[in-house]
C-alpha cells in the first residue's frame, strides 16, 4: 500500500524557454511563479514560504522582494542541480513544523542568452581546497569527471558509446512529442557518435543543452491542498544526502555515488518499490549519468545499465518511460535542471502531457544529482 502523503504539490509552471534575450533570471522566475500561482487559484498574498535558487546572492530574499511576498520562511539552498528537489524536502519540513503554510519554489537562468556556462555567485576564494588542489590542474567542470566515470564504466562493465548514445536518442524522441522542447529534430545513434568529442568518451550529444528558462512549484499541506482549485499531486517519499563539495577526493568507487541510499529511503517512506513506478525522471546532464542512476536506483543490476537502455526501452512506446519531456539532453537545460524534473513528473501524473502522456501514470520518481557525485535527492510523487 502506498504510504501517507507528506505534503502536496498544487501547481507547477515554466517561464519562457529556450533563448529569452531581454529577460533576466529573476524575471523568468517571476513569470513562472505567476503562472503557478494562477494555476493553483492563489495569489502572492497566500505565499508565506519562498525557496529560490539562481545565479546571484540571497536569491530567496530577492524573489520575496520582487514578488511582494511577506514570507515567514525562506531558503536559498544552493547545491547544484538538485537544489530545487531539495527545496521540496525542506518545504515539507517547514510546513510540518508550522514555519510556513504555502511554499513557492523557483529557479531561473539565462545561460544561453549570456553565452555562459559559469556557476555564478561570488568569485571563488583562492584559498579554498578546490582553488588550490583542482583548478590549477585543469579539471574545472563536472564534464571531465563524468567522462572519467564513463571510461571506468566502459572498462569495468563493457558499456559502449553506442549504449550511451541510446539515452540521447530516446530523449530526443520524447522531445519530438513536446512542443516546448528546444531540440526536436531527429537524432540517431550514428549522429551522436559522429558529433564532436567534448571530453573523451563523451560527445557533444552526450551532454546536456545550454538554454534559458525558469520554473516554479507550489507546495502546501495535504489539508490545504484539498481546498484548492487543482487536484493535487502528493509527495509520498523524499530523501537527500550530501557527501562532499565539488571534487570526489574521498569517493572510493566513482560508480557508487550514494544515490542508492536516498532511493531506498524515499521508496520506503512511500511504501513503494521500483515495480510500482509508472514514470521516472532522472537528471540527465550526461548520458552516462542516466545509466549510472538506473543502476543505483535499482532498476537494473550494477553494470547492466548500458544494456537496459537499448532497444527503445526508455523511448516513447518502450516499457520504461524515462525523461518524458526530452530531459536536459533535448527539452532544455538552463544551468540547473532539478525543478524541471518535478514539473514534468507532476504534469504526467495530472495527465497533461498530450502526445507524450504515459497512460494511467499514478506514481513517479524524480532523481537529481549535484556537481560531481556530491549529493543526491530522490522524490516519490503520486496521485489518487
Amino acid at each position: 500500500m502506498v504510504g501517507k502523503p507528506r505534503a502536496a504539490i498544487v501547481a507547477v509552471a515554466e517561464s519562457d524557454l529556450g533563448k529569452t534575450p531581454g529577460k533576466t533570471a529573476v524575471q523568468l522566475q517571476a513569470q513562472a511563479a505567476r503562472r503557478a500561482v494562477m494555476e493553483a487559484g492563489l495569489t502572492f498574498k497566500d505565499i508565506d514560504g519562498v525557496f529560490a535558487h539562481t545565479d546571484g546572492v540571497f536569491p530567496s530574499l530577492m524573489i520575496t522582494e520582487y514578488l511582494g511576498i511577506k514570507a515567514t520562511y525562506t531558503d536559498s539552498t544552493a547545491a547544484g542541480g538538485l537544489s530545487n528537489p531539495s527545496h521540496v524536502v525542506h518545504a515539507i519540513a517547514a510546513i510540518e513544523a508550522g514555519l510556513c503554510n504555502v511554499a513557492l519554489i523557483t529557479y531561473g537562468s539565462t545561460q544561453a542568452s549570456d553565452a555562459s556556462r559559469k556557476l555564478g555567485g561570488v568569485p571563488e576564494d583562492p584559498r579554498s581546497p578546490r582553488s588550490q588542489f583542482v583548478t590549477p590542474y585543469g579539471q574545472m567542470t563536472p564534464l571531465g569527471y563524468y567522462a572519467m566515470a564513463a571510461r571506468r564504466h566502459m572498462y569495468q562493465y563493457g558499456t559502449t558509446s553506442e549504449q550511451m548514445a541510446e539515452v540521447a536518442v530516446a530523449a530526443r524522441k520524447w522531445a519530438q512529442l513536446n512542443p516546448k522542447a528546444y531540440r526536436r529534430e531527429p537524432l540517431t545513434v550514428e549522429e551522436v557518435l559522429s558529433s564532436q568529442i567534448i571530453a573523451e568518451p563523451l560527445h557533444v550529444r552526450d551532454c546536456c543543452l545550454v538554454t534559458d528558462g525558469g520554473g516554479a512549484v507550489i507546495v502546501t499541506s495535504v489539508a490545504r491542498a484539498k481546498l484548492l482549485r487543482k487536484k493535487p499531486v502528493y509527495i509520498l517519499g523524499a530523501a537527500e544526502n550530501q557527501s562532499h563539495h565539488f571534487t570526489p577526493f574521498d569517493v572510493k568507487d566513482w560508480l557508487d555515488t550514494g544515490l542508492a541510499a536516498t532511493a531506498q529511503r524515499a521508496m520506503q517512506m512511500a511504501s513503494v518499490t521500483q515495480k510500482d513506478l509508472d514514470v521516472v525522471q532522472i537528471y540527465d546532464h550526461f548520458t552516462i549519468g542516466v545509466i549510472q542512476a538506473l543502476e543505483e536506483l535499482g532498476f537494473c543490476k550494477r553494470g547492466e545499465g548500458g544494456q537496459f537502455v537499448t532497444g527503445g526501452r526508455i523511448a516513447p512506446g518502450g516499457s520504461f518511460p524515462l525523461n518524458t519531456s526530452g530531459g536536459g539532453l533535448s527539452y532544455g537545460h538552463p544551468g540547473m535542471f532539478g525543478i524541471f524534473l518535478i514539473i514534468e513528473a507532476v504534469r504526467q501524473l495530472c495527465g497533461e502531457c498530450g502526445e507524450r502522456q504515459v497512460k494511467d501514470a499514478k506514481l513517479a520518481l524524480c532523481q537529481a544529482a549535484s556537481l560531481v557525485f556530491s549529493a543526491h535527492t530522490t522524490l516519490i510523487l503520486g496521485r489518487d
